[in-house]
């Protein structure tokens, strides 16, 4: 599997840091994981809604130090 791919969106607010994703996750493969780091809340409940209705796969949501992490594997 190829290096996973991080979007830094801290500092970003929605739907800024999903709409990265989502240009991200078009260019890349079946299995390939993108990292979204972002200082907006909403990002922890939007990606998650957005990754489900899509179809990708929901790998974690961890709080950092002042900002989240999110990672969403593409599955199709």
């Amino acid at each position: 599997m190829s290096e996973r791919q991080i979007i830094d969106a801290r500092g970003a607010f929605c739907p800024g840091p999903l709409m990265e994703l989502i240009a991200a996750l078009k260019l890349s493969a079946v299995g390939e994981e993108v990292e979204v780091l972002s200082s907006d809340k909403g990002s922890v409940t939007d990606i998650p809604e957005w990754v489900k209705k899509v179809g990708h796969t929901l790998v974690t949501t961890t709080e950092k130090e002042g900002y989240w992490s999110v990672v969403v594997r593409k599955a199709k």
